[in-house]
C-alpha cells in the first residue's frame, strides 16, 4: 500500500528536506537556551569569598616581610613596622550614558542580590600605598646588612631608600 502525501504536505516535507541543517541549529540553540545555567548559585557564593580573600591585611603582610628579611645573612631575627597612606579600596564598574543635551551621566552598576537588595559590581581592589617602613634587627649597625634591607624593603613595598629605616635592635 503506497501512500502518497496530500500538496500542502508534500511541500513541507520538501521545505525539511531542504533546511534540515538550518533547523537542527536552530532546535540546538533553542535546547541551549532552555538549560539552567549551571553553577549559577555556586558562583555568586564565590564572590564575596574571593572579595574577602583580597583584602590587604597589614599584619600578615609584616609578618611575612619580617620573617623574609631575617633570612638576610647577618640581618637576625627581624621586626617590621609598615605604616600606610590611606586604606585599601575598590573600583567600582560604571555605566556611562549620554544625554541629549550633550551631558554624560555616570551611575555604579548594581546587581541584585534577591529581597531588593542591591550590591555594586567591583572592578578591582587596590591595595594601599606605603607611606614608610622600619625595620629592627640585630644584624641592622651594620652597613652591608642594612643596605640589603633597605633594597628587599624597597622591591617588596615600592618605598625610597629615603622612607626606609633600618635600626640595630638588641
Amino acid at each position: 500500500m503506497n501512500r502518497t502525501w496530500p500538496g500542502a504536505a508534500q511541500k513541507w516535507k520538501e521545505a525539511l528536506g531542504r533546511y534540515q541543517y538550518a533547523l537542527l541549529v536552530i532546535a540546538v540553540g533553542v535546547v541551549l537556551l532552555l538549560l539552567p545555567a549551571g553553577g549559577r548559585e555556586g558562583a555568586e557564593e564565590a564572590v564575596p569569598a574571593q572579595t574577602e580573600g583580597t583584602a590587604f591585611d597589614l599584619e600578615a603582610f609584616e609578618e611575612k616581610l619580617a620573617r623574609t628579611l631575617s633570612q638576610v645573612e647577618g640581618a637576625g631575627q627581624a621586626q617590621v613596622v609598615l605604616t600606610l597612606d590611606g586604606g585599601s579600596r575598590q573600583v567600582l564598574a560604571r555605566n556611562q550614558d549620554r544625554e541629549g543635551d550633550g551631558g554624560v551621566s555616570n551611575t555604579v552598576v548594581t546587581v541584585g542580590k534577591g529581597s531588593g537588595q542591591q550590591e555594586a559590581v567591583p572592578i578591582q581592589t587596590v591595595a594601599p600605598q606605603f607611606r614608610g617602613a622600619l625595620v629592627v634587627c640585630p644584624g641592622g649597625g651594620d652597613a652591608q646588612v642594612r643596605l640589603k634591607l633597605i633594597e628587599a624593603v624597597s622591591a617588596l613595598t615600592g618605598l625610597g631608600a629615603d622612607k626606609i629605616s633600618v635600626c640595630q635592635g638588641g
